[in-house]
């Protein structure tokens, strides 16, 4: 029995090998993929808040509602605004209870069916609330789109995905908003929409085609014993703090934002201009997102620790009536 070979540990040469890892994905091709998804996620939102005004006015057959001075639709553009915010808000607060569920892959197609079926949805209304039942769709798939990207953009080692996804969604403000109003020159209002149906097979072609696969994912740091947490509560505090810091002005920049986009601009008409009202108030649209673009693409070179000074600076030129005149 001492003379017995020890047993030979199984032969390793015989199991088959661990598939190797994907080749990381370049940089260029991570921005340029964000990118494009940024653009073509947030594009079809920003058409429908420029052509709020449009969307509002009467179709053949129906009669012309009655105006007040400063030429407004009854229902007002805030109505837009609503159909094209609400949708998207529920998405984002049951996302996080069903999508553990959805496959990325899923979400993404699922994305691109609703923004090109809201874009065809619009361009086919026969009223104002088939009009906002298209924009509603449109927001959902927003929504959906917009936590599934900044998922997926975390996923990336580097930062040039968020960067990317950022001014990608500056150029659909600024893109979206001139695109329609020099296609408004030239066409009516649903055939000035068809060109946008574009932009869900460029979406799907950039993520399944241009953006590589994710690295696996980290394995998540060991949770500390509860006795060993002393200071938990203060470092808690220290984060609530933070995030209220950072979210209160960003809070109000937004609010200031909307209200001033589809509250205000729809009373600021010129009764002497050339441009009729719908094309005055996309004009508006277009000046607002080209600093929207410059502001978002600014994130790699500006830095700003102080941002309440950007929100008052929205909100003080609001009680101004450019014609107070009764």
């Amino acid at each position: 029995m001492a003379d017995e070979e020890p047993l030979l540990p199984p032969d390793e040469d015989s199991a088959p090998p661990p598939p190797p890892p994907p080749p990381p994905t370049s940089s260029w091709r991570i921005g340029a993929a964000f990118w494009i998804l940024g653009l073509c996620n947030n594009l079809p939102y920003v058409v429908m808040l420029s052509a709020a005004r449009d969307l509002l006015e009467p179709r053949p057959g129906e009669e012309r509602r009655n105006r007040s001075r400063y030429d407004c639709d009854p229902v007002g553009t805030g109505a837009v605004l609503l159909a094209d915010v609400v949708p998207g808000l529920v998405v984002k607060l049951l996302l996080p209870l069903v999508g553990p569920y959805l496959p990325d892959r899923l979400r993404v197609v699922a994305v691109a069916l609703c923004l090109w079926g809201s874009v065809s949805a619009v361009a086919a209304a026969r009223g104002t609330l088939s009009g906002l039942g298209g924009v509603a769709l449109g927001s959902a798939g927003a929504g959906l789109g917009e936590v599934t990207f900044l998922t997926l953009a975390s996923s990336y080692p580097s930062s040039s995905g968020l960067s990317h996804w950022s001014s990608g969604t500056g150029a659909a403000g600024l893109g979206g908003a001139l695109g329609f109003w020099g296609l408004r020159v030239w066409l009516p209002l649903p055939h000035a929409l068809l060109p946008f149906l574009a932009l869900p097979p460029l979406m799907l072609l950039s993520f399944f085609f241009l953006l590589g696969p994710a690295p696996p994912p980290r394995p998540d740091p060991p949770l500390p014993h509860p006795d060993e947490g002393g200071g938990a509560r203060e470092e808690k505090w220290g984060v609530a703090k933070a995030v209220f810091c950072q979210g209160a002005p960003l809070g109000l920049v937004y609010f200031a934002e909307y209200f001033v986009n589809q509250g205000l601009m729809e009373l600021l008409y010129f009764p002497s201009s050339p441009l009729p009202h719908s094309a005055q108030y996309r004009t508006l649209q277009l000046l607002y997102q080209a600093g929207v673009f410059l502001s978002r693409s600014s994130l790699r070179w500006i830095r700003l620790r102080q941002l309440w000074g950007l929100a008052l600076a929205q909100i003080v030129p609001d009680p101004i009536d450019p014609d107070p005149a009764p």
